[in-house]
């Protein structure tokens, strides 16, 4: 019993007693279509994603730049959910095209028995749900983005107090100081 399986790089062939022996492609162009666009667009979709996550990383509340203005942070994350929805698509269209031609030709009547019939693997439910997900992400960073108000800094951040007692009360900058809480002294 054998089972033959493909992949975006390479064909494996599963026989049950032996041993699975697997063979990378020898040329781009002589892969079928639906292969070398799903080659193309599953790269463009890692490449999005990665670029989405570092922007709307670098657009948290929890990552701090000196003077940097929460609108802009508001449009890093628009722009990271973006992306992420971008990738999602660049995920689902080659996966979902795969599965068409998958089924397109398991039922083709013109193929020969002798042919092996490929089947679903596991990556195609892989890619769909890894689509799905990329599609979640982007969609909540896109709506928390568009949601969230503007010019309101996070409750978690510190609120503008007095300077250190140290500095006279002229010479301050305007930051941000945080109060050391007072000690009490249990006996």
């Amino acid at each position: 019993m054998e089972t033959w399986i493909m992949g975006l790089w390479e064909v494996c062939v599963n026989q049950e007693e032996v041993a699975t022996v697997c063979k990378a492609f020898e040329s781009f162009l002589s892969l079928p279509r639906e292969l070398q666009a799903s080659r193309i667009l599953m790269v463009t979709s890692h490449g999005l994603g990665l670029l989405g996550l570092l922007l709307s990383g670098f657009g948290a509340e929890c990552f701090q730049f000196h003077g940097t203005k929460w609108v802009f942070k508001m449009q890093l994350c628009l722009l990271g959910g973006t992306l992420e929805a971008s990738a999602s698509a660049a995920t689902l269209f080659p996966v979902s095209w795969v599965a068409y031609a998958t089924i397109q030709d398991f039922w083709d009547d013109s193929v020969p028995e002798i042919v092996p019939r490929w089947e679903f693997g596991d990556a195609l439910y892989l890619g769909w749900a890894a689509g799905i997900f990329l599609a979640l992400g982007g969609l909540l960073l896109i709506f928390s983005s568009c949601l969230g108000k503007e010019d309101v800094p996070s409750p978690r951040m510190a609120v503008p107090t007095a300077p250190p007692s140290c500095a006279p009360a002229g010479e301050s900058d305007s930051s941000f100081y945080l109060m050391p809480r007072p000690r009490s002294l249990v006996i």
